[in-house]
């Protein structure tokens, strides 16, 4: 993380606060008044030693620096890691053992973000735990809510944590996990990814990195953890303890409810000297792109067994990150379309609302978007509404105790029956001059 951060600073990206702000909702607020802009470093806080670093992905632009692509390439680069992960380095030492104490949680300066929230949540933290049956090994981001000096809730929803604490369960054990906080933005996006079971996401982002990932076995736990961590929580889920978790604020900035989840135990932090515990704003931009990303990737390989072309898919940031789909394709019969709306929809049950574009629609630009509805939907033959289907407990607008939703999608594509110049768009000859002309024009402004 400190090798993108030190990129960051040399292009004026990374804003320092040396103004003593507390954890306790004054960070979370900077943070979100300046949501979009420069990443954040927080070097003064109230009561705490350590600084927090935040909005370190909070824009696609600096996502796709780190990936080192642009940023219409980001779905198609995370794809290539999928499909060829790349095994890790071990390592013998690392950086985050220069300090290693009993588990004082509450020392860390772990923000408190919403007036509601029951207490500090750890939000950037990636958990890697081997499955007890097969030693298959897992990354992933989960939240977590600072209990006592010793313990934390975790959130886990029915994926491949959640398979590997239940066979622990059955085995009578607890399971191993090292929480890792201030970690590379390739191991961030990855632990945000769901291969299948069996894939590590450590090597997938290996391969981001082109090799240079390097883990280091964690002293009191059987887990690994990245050698460049800031933070590391050496921990066990208990087998048998739940405990209420929540409210928290999610993805549509509203509360999500409170739930029985599982009881972390921490047996040991390791920590740099001068550590950066890194955080994510909940419904922040950073929240949005991490979450609705690994979608994109899903939805993006579900239409493409459908439709000869995807150029692109694209979670909105008005659809909170998560459900609404603007995707460009290449059509070529009638129906296309149709059929990708309903790829989206099964990739990605969360999803609301599906808009298909064609190629020469950009799904990011909302301006063309709305002008392809404008100017190639009809509701009568266009529109796809599908009732009483499987949504998201996230949405407030859903049943909360079914999870059921109604769902839409709307052809917005050229139709094969009308001329085809009836849909372009017209085009204004360039010259060298012209261009010359709103070049100088646009650098004096």
């Amino acid at each position: 993380m400190r090798a993108f951060l030190e990129k960051l600073e040399k292009a004026n990206d990374l804003l320092h606060i040396d103004e003593e702000l507390s954890p306790r909702y004054e960070v979370a607020y900077v943070m979100r008044e300046l949501d979009g802009g420069p990443a954040i470093a927080f070097y003064n806080l109230r009561g705490y030693s350590g600084r927090i670093l935040g909005n370190l992905l909070s824009t696609r632009r600096r996502l796709a620096w780190a990936l080192k692509v642009e940023e219409k390439s980001v779905v198609s680069k995370l794809l290539e890691a999928l499909k060829a992960p790349l095994k890790c380095t071990e390592s013998s030492d690392a950086p985050f053992m220069e300090v290693s104490e009993e588990p004082l949680l509450t020392k860390l300066p772990v923000p408190t973000f919403y007036e509601r929230d029951p207490g500090p949540f750890i939000t950037a933290g990636v958990v890697y735990a081997e499955d007890p049956e097969t030693g298959v090994g897992n990354l992933s981001v989960h939240r977590m809510m600072v209990i006592d000096d010793k313990h934390l809730t975790i959130r886990l929803v029915p994926r491949h944590l959640y398979r590997m604490w239940q066979n622990a369960k059955k085995l009578g054990k607890h399971l191993d996990i090292a929480i890792a906080i201030g970690v590379s933005p390739e191991v961030l996006v990855a632990a945000s990814l769901s291969p299948p079971f069996g894939v590590c996401e450590y090597e997938v982002a290996n391969k981001l990195m082109e090799g240079r990932l390097r883990l280091v076995r964690c002293p009191h736990v059987e887990a690994y953890a990245p050698v460049e961590s800031e933070v590391v929580i050496e921990a066990r889920i208990l087998a048998d303890e739940m405990i209420d978790e929540g409210p928290f604020v999610d993805l549509t900035g509203t509360y999500d409810i409170v739930r029985k989840q599982p009881l972390v135990e921490a047996v040991g932090v390791l920590r740099r000297q001068d550590f950066l515990l890194q955080t994510i704003l909940p419904a922040g931009n950073e929240h949005k792109i991490l979450m609705g990303l690994p979608y994109e990737v899903r939805i993006w390989e579900a239409v493409s067994s459908v439709v000869p072309k995807v150029h692109d898919v694209y979670l909105t940031p008005g659809g909170c990150g998560y459900f609404h789909a603007v995707i460009s394709i290449d059509k070529q019969t009638e129906g296309d379309a149709k059929n990708a709306i309903f790829a989206a929809f099964a990739a990605h049950p969360s999803l609301k609302h599906v808009v298909v574009v064609d190629g020469d629609v950009d799904p990011r630009d909302i301006d063309q978007v709305e002008w392809a509805i404008a100017t190639r939907f009809q509701a009568d033959k266009d529109l796809v509404v599908v009732s009483h289907v499987r949504g998201s407990s996230l949405d407030p607008s859903s049943d909360q105790q079914t999870q059921l939703t109604s769902k839409m999608g709307l052809d917005a594509t050229r139709s094969f029956l009308k001329p085809r110049e009836k849909f372009e768009k017209a085009s204004i000859p360039r010259s060298e001059r012209a261009e010359r002309v709103v070049r100088s024009v646009r650098s004096c402004s």
